[in-house]
């Protein structure tokens, strides 16, 4: 039968070619690539040690150490030459030496493991040796060990195993010449050392060794202050904060010594003062005219400056003190201040007070003048201290003028 090729429409006669179907889809090929990819990461993680794996690397050039040498080759490349146990000599032992001294505790500390109650994780914390310790009292700065011993406060005197008293070793007697040693003699001390910045300086420059400085126990760096005025042949005094007729009105300040408080309390507080620097001949009293004039609340407190092999020495703020008397029962080295020199701080008083100390020297062979750290003060005692040998008195630092006083 013939095709009516003018009512069939065209193309129908013909026959269709369709494309052979593939037995997956795309998105199932797809899928398939992707765990394939997956696959082989789990692989490459599972059989390849590579611990830097992703992290980001960076080759830099550098020179060859002592430990390996470069040596050519003919494929001009160099390649490093390790030599075994020449390179590992290499390490400095010192090194290694020190990284281990580092790591060891301080002498006097005490390791203590702290566990973690809620993780159970452990942690070892080094505590550093406390002023308790023996170690650290040795090791104090400024005083001789033998002459330490260790309070709640932290090192204070005390008199050696051997008798050895610190008031005469560290003493800085002055050896005077035949010419000088008939002479009357003058012993000066300057008080308040190191609250005034300047008047502090100038004693330091301007006064003479013999010349006895009595430090302020508030005063800061107060240790380096006494090492450095011990190196210029300084002897040291503590001064001693006692309660005033008008306190507390007038306060001397912390640890003040007062005829209130038990004798228990006043020793405590002492112990304190003892301790504020190292390498002092004795204790002076600061105002304190109602304390040294109160036996019960003194003789304690100049009992321990005895038992502690130190010297007292009375700024003769009150006519009323009784410390003479108690130091001699306590067989005590003992000094008093004659004048309190600038009490007026005037430069025609300080004068005028130098010169009444003059006077009582002559009399009666010994003297000694009371002084604060002022600029002013410090100028006019320099220029009469230049000037005493030819004046027929000789300076003197307190310990050559402090005696045991006598019973009574």
């Amino acid at each position: 039968m013939q095709a009516d090729d003018l009512n069939a429409p065209l193309g129908q006669s013909r026959k269709k070619h369709r494309l052979p179907k593939l037995p997956v889809n795309a998105p199932q090929m797809l899928a398939g690539a992707l765990a394939m990819v997956g696959v082989v990461v789990v692989l490459w993680a599972a059989f390849v040690n590579d611990p830097l794996g992703g992290e980001p690397i960076v080759v830099v050039a550098t020179k060859s150490s002592g430990g390996a040498s470069t040596e050519g080759t003919g494929d001009g490349k160099e390649h490093a030459r390790h030599d075994g146990e020449a390179a590992n000599a290499a390490i400095p032992k010192a090194a290694t030496a020190a990284a281990e001294k580092a790591n060891e505790p301080p002498p006097g500390s005490q390791t203590v493991t702290i566990i973690d109650g809620s993780s159970g994780k452990s942690k070892e914390v080094v505590i550093p040796g406390g002023a308790g310790d023996k170690p650290a009292a040795a090791k104090a700065p400024g005083g001789d060990p033998k002459l330490l011993d260790v309070s709640r406060h932290g090192q204070i005197p005390k008199i050696g195993a051997d008798g050895s008293k610190p008031y005469t070793v560290y003493a800085r007697p002055r050896a005077l010449p035949p010419s000088l040693k008939d002479l009357p003699r003058i012993a000066l001390v300057i008080g308040g050392l190191g609250i005034s910045a300047s008047g502090t300086a100038d004693a330091m420059a301007k006064l003479p060794p013999a010349v006895t400085f009595a430090l302020a126990p508030y005063a800061p760096d107060i240790q380096k202050l006494a090492e450095r005025a011990r190196a210029d042949d300084h002897e040291l005094l503590v001064q001693a904060p006692m309660e005033p007729f008008d306190y507390p009105d007038n306060d001397p300040g912390p640890q003040t010594l007062l005829t209130s408080v038990t004798a228990e309390q006043n020793v405590d507080r002492l112990q304190w003062l003892m301790s504020r620097f190292q390498g002092y001949v004795g204790i002076v009293s600061y105002m304190g005219a109602r304390f040294t004039a109160t036996e019960n609340a003194l003789s304690p407190v100049l009992n321990e400056t005895a038992k502690r092999g130190l010297i007292f020495v009375d700024n003769g703020s009150s006519c009323r003190s009784v410390a003479s008397q108690i130091a001699g029962n306590q067989n005590l080295p003992f000094a008093k201040a004659d004048l309190i020199l600038d009490a007026v701080p005037t430069a025609t008083e300080i004068d005028r007070a130098l010169n009444r100390l003059e006077i009582v020297a002559r009399e009666g062979g010994v003297a000694v003048g009371m002084a604060t750290a002022q600029p002013g003060t410090i100028a006019r005692i320099a220029e009469w201290a230049a000037k005493i040998e030819k004046r027929g008195f000789v300076l003197v630092p307190i310990s050559m003028v402090a005696v045991k006083a006598k019973s009574s």
